[in-house]
């Protein structure tokens, strides 16, 4: 009879924990990226997401990346940059108990080649993390302050159905190069549709895994890549 008991009340704590957590809600992200040519060799990169637990409710993070992309060739870039994120780790809207927000520097370098119409991105990208974390219910001004590093890597795939209509699908893996090497995996499949020449949309669903838990997002994302080259000459 306790046996039972104690599995009941297990199987009751690890349903609760998983609706905290906010597993069994569909999640959706929305994304701005833009590449902006200034030079033959040189472009910007700029970057907006914003995160949230539920359909455009419930938030949890904004990301604002940018930095200078070096153009070795038309199927390789090197990227230096910095991104500013802002994360609430918690499902329930209130009380908020934790802010943590995070300055990142990374360093990329981008791979590009074509077989057959399927056109292969590889992307490496280093990270420096510094993370400063508050305990709002506790402790407000203790700043549990720390430095990580990680190392990730993408391979995206992408397929022209039309003219104006593509696939677009990615896997990536992030490493801690710290104590629990595996952080988290992002699998990625999208519809997207080429608006103009500089503008693209892509509608897709993320499943995002760490090592005790699964997300489920919904991501719109918008490209635009003006070329710039014209304003700086």
């Amino acid at each position: 009879m306790k046996k039972s008991v104690t599995i009941i009340l297990a199987l009751a704590f690890a349903s609760t924990q998983a609706q905290v957590t906010g597993e069994e809600d569909w999640g959706s992200w929305y994304m701005y990226f833009g590449m902006n040519r200034i030079s033959e060799k040189w472009s910007l990169h700029t970057e907006a997401q914003f995160r949230y637990y539920e359909q455009a409710r419930n938030f949890n993070q904004l990301l604002l990346r940018t930095g200078g992309n070096y153009h070795i060739n038309e199927d390789a870039i090197a990227t230096f940059g910095y991104a500013y994120i802002e994360t609430d780790p918690s499902f329930l809207e209130s009380p908020k108990a934790a802010n943590i927000s995070e300055h990142r520097i990374f360093q990329q370098f981008i791979l590009k080649n074509r077989v057959w119409e399927f056109l292969f991105e590889h992307r490496y990208r280093l990270e420096q993390r510094f993370i400063s974390q508050t305990d709002i219910l506790s402790d407000p001004e203790q700043d549990l302050g720390r430095t990580e590093h990680r190392a990730r890597y993408r391979l995206q795939v992408t397929l022209p159905l039309t003219d104006v209509f593509f696939l677009n699908f990615y896997d990536e893996i992030f490493i801690n190069l710290q104590n629990n090497a595996f952080d988290q995996n992002r699998l990625y499949a999208a519809l997207g549709v080429q608006v103009t020449e500089a503008l693209s949309v892509q509608a897709g669903y993320l499943k995002n895994h760490f090592r005790n838990s699964d997300f489920d997002r919904f991501q719109l994302g918008l490209f635009y890549n003006p070329d710039l080259r014209g304003l700086f000459k």
